[in-house]
């Protein structure tokens, strides 16, 4: 049998990541040396012990099996507390809110739901791949924002020509962001609304990370900015934030009419999410200061202590107050992709090379805050012992 992949899948190119791991377990053979994975961010502390028996318990109910379709009502209304109470926006949990299986499924089907062939998706370079997925799933063609240094690797919606600009129909933003943290603030969102209102533009805020903070407030909502539910919306996962990367659960918020298309697009997708993971998401968004506190502290630990371990080895690490990740420049004269390689050949150490990112990310390398302080601090030792 011949079988012949769609066109459509020559746009989608195998991702790094899992190069970066066979070259790894090899090179861990060849060397006898213990790898310390940096690479992906999924959360390495398991969910709260509450959170773990409301799973188990429920799962064990056989009345726990049938589809959920389109999502409990529990659920919205745990959200809406959750919004009230942490960022102050008010939310109506019938007509403001839809559930996604993680947010990498609803980033990739979004733009489905509102670009046409053609139009123009304005997003970050460099930015989260999922969002170059859902750009290519619906045809659209994607105009990136440079993130650099100079501009504290915020996107400048002043370098969008005004052509680009008048015929986009939905601009992506992540603050903090991955695979760069920079932070949002309530004069830069508001920037971003009224740009979004002139050229008619749907924004979508990822805000996966919004409780990654280490000092101070937490990182505001977008949807806290006065006028953002006219033009958007704002997804937000429960995988990062309560540690429940596996069971997969989300949701987008925001303008009702929005958020009824996507309604209408999901009700063509999937029949729901496992009832036990609803039910824990909602315990877990109703407990979200006991849950996400102790956790900001251990990252934060683990934020400082590789940030300073890599300025002593001088590299230049971009400023960042949250996250899962640091965005660090390295000191030598290689393309990234080859000192990611060299890296774990050398030191045992998987990083993402930045041009994972996007073009953007030349010279830069992505470190994932998923390992203790011990191993952390391993890493930079190793690191210092780098030959290129």
């Amino acid at each position: 049998m011949n079988v012949t992949p769609s066109k459509k899948m020559s746009l989608f190119q195998p991702a790094i990541f899992s190069s970066l791991k066979t070259y790894a377990k090899q090179q861990e053979k060849i060397s006898n040396q213990s790898l310390i994975d940096l690479s992906l961010g999924s959360p390495d502390i398991p969910p709260h012990d509450m959170l773990l028996k409301s799973m188990s318990e429920l799962s064990k109910q056989p009345t726990s099996y049938g589809y959920t379709l389109t999502g409990s009502s529990g659920f919205f209304e745990a959200v809406a507390r959750y919004y009230s109470r942490v960022n102050k926006v008010v939310l109506d949990p019938e007509t403001e809110i839809v559930q996604t299986i993680g947010s990498q499924e609803g980033l990739v089907h979004l733009p489905i739901a509102f670009c046409d062939p053609g139009d123009y998706i304005l997003t970050t370079n460099p930015g989260y791949v999922a969002y170059a997925a859902g750009i290519t799933l619906a045809g659209a063609t994607p105009f990136y924002i440079p993130l650099d240094e100079n501009n504290g690797f915020l996107p400048n919606l002043e370098e969008i020509p005004e052509d680009i600009a008048d015929k986009a129909k939905l601009l992506i933003l992540n603050m903090p962001g991955n695979p760069v943290p920079m932070a949002p603030s309530l004069e830069y969102f508001t920037e971003v609304v009224d740009f979004a209102k002139k050229h008619n533009i749907i924004v979508l805020h990822d805000a996966a990370y919004s409780e990654f903070y280490f000092s101070g407030d937490a990182p505001i909502s977008f949807l806290a900015v006065p006028g953002a539910k006219e033009v958007g919306l704002e997804i937000n996962s429960l995988s990062k934030s309560f540690s429940l990367a596996g069971a997969r659960v989300a949701y987008i918020v925001g303008n009702a009419e929005m958020i009824a298309i996507m309604k209408q697009l999901k009700s063509n997708l999937d029949f729901g999410i496992f009832d036990p993971i609803q039910e824990t998401a909602i315990l877990a968004l109703d407990h979200a200061e006991e849950i996400t506190t102790p956790l900001r502290d251990t990252f934060a630990e683990r934020h400082k202590i590789l940030m300073k371990g890599l300025q002593e080895l001088d590299w230049e690490i971009a400023p960042s107050n949250g996250g899962m990740f640091v965005w660090a420049k390295y000191p030598f004269e290689i393309d990234s992709v080859s000192f990611a390689f060299k890296a774990i050949e050398q030191t045992g150490v998987l990083m993402v090379p930045g041009t994972a990112f996007g073009s953007e990310g030349e010279g830069y390398v992505r470190l994932a805050l998923v390992q203790n302080v011990g191993l952390l601090k391993e890493a930079v030792t190793r690191l210092k012992s780098l030959s290129i």
